[in-house]
């Protein structure tokens, strides 16, 4: 597919043949999903991979047409594996045409380098589910009217939308994790990474398993609103509802334990990025204080050359030429 410019050839399956050709790997194993679906005996099979599982048609008004609604089950494993497939070639693409040339221009170190194309790729995906999710906040009225978040809870059903935003959440961070391999995360950047990967595929998929919308909806808004929002659902909306009790069958999951489970799983989680946060501004004002002396004691005068210095070359009080320019004295002839 020609998504990276290979320099050399290195030996077939070897790890360096591996990472610079699995993005064209990755689109011929999406091109042969695709493929499937012209054949018939294939069809049933590839339309699990890419479109979202699990329809259900309800009509929620005599006067409205009937909504195609969705719920979860084991087929959405399948298309999460296909989204991660096009999610690790759009990583490509943007690491190639966009952070790549970008890295060539600023003449970064190795740290530095690895560095940027992490923040590169987390702010695109960031600014992309931003959007995503603000107008799906803004098309269901959540943003109008937040009592949605636990009225007629359990939320089995979803608009496609809302699904598609999960699947495609969690495909993402778990793509996240051969990309650890692929880009050639240093080992001791690997633990940091993991920790975030991992706290972002748990609540995510939590949420979507538990029929909260809460946290993918709002977890890329303020640390803030995101934690009032949770104690609001969590702590006053869930419990007022009628839906009270544990069933698997009809997908209810609000109980005490489970509500505040979730809660404290959250807070916790926002304590921890905060402390992070505090501990990386902390460390990055101890280096600034650290230049900042550095840089006025080497700014400060120099200390006045000794006396020793003036009087180089001088013997007796006469001053004695030590260098060429130094006028000749003169020879004083006799008479």
């Amino acid at each position: 597919m020609g998504l990276r410019k290979k320099n050399r050839s290195p030996p077939v399956l070897s790890h360096e043949f591996v990472i610079q050709n699995h993005a064209d790997t990755v689109s011929c194993l999406a091109m042969i999903i695709l493929l499937g679906l012209m054949f018939e005996i294939t069809a049933k099979f590839a339309i699990m991979f890419i479109t979202v599982q699990y329809n259900v048609t309800q009509v929620l008004d005599v006067k409205n047409d009937p909504v195609n609604l969705y719920h979860y089950g084991p087929k959405d494993v399948a298309t999460v594996f296909f989204y991660l497939l096009i999610i690790v070639i759009l990583h490509a693409l943007i690491q190639e045409y966009i952070l790549d040339k970008m890295n060539r221009r600023l003449h970064l170190s190795k740290t530095k380098h690895s560095k940027f194309n992490e923040s590169g790729q987390l702010a695109a995906f960031y600014l992309f589910s931003f959007i995503w999710g603000c107008s799906i906040l803004t098309a269901e009225d959540f943003s109008k009217n937040p009592t949605f978040l636990w009225d007629g809870y359990p939320h089995t059903h979803m608009v496609f939308q809302v699904k598609f935003f999960y699947i495609c959440q969690i495909a993402y961070w778990l793509h996240a994790l051969p990309e650890l391999y692929f880009q050639k995360v240093r080992k001791e950047d690997i633990p940091r990474q993991l920790n975030y990967i991992s706290l972002y595929v748990v609540h995510i998929s939590g949420a979507y398993i538990l029929n909260f919308t809460l946290w993918a909806l709002l977890f890329v808004i303020a640390r803030l609103l995101t934690l009032t929002l949770s104690v609001l659902t969590f702590g006053f909306g869930l419990p007022r509802t009628k839906n009270q009790g544990f069933s698997l069958v009809e997908g209810n999951f609000n109980v005490l334990t489970i509500r505040m489970s979730c809660l404290a799983a959250i807070c916790l989680t926002q304590a921890w990025m905060m402390w992070k946060f505090i501990n990386f501004q902390l460390k990055k004002w101890r280096e600034h204080s650290q230049k900042q002396a550095t840089k006025k004691k080497t700014a400060s005068p120099k200390s006045k050359p000794h006396k020793k210095e003036h009087t180089r070359g001088a013997a007796n009080g006469i001053l004695k030429p030590d260098d060429k320019t130094s006028p000749r004295v003169r020879r004083v002839k006799n008479s």
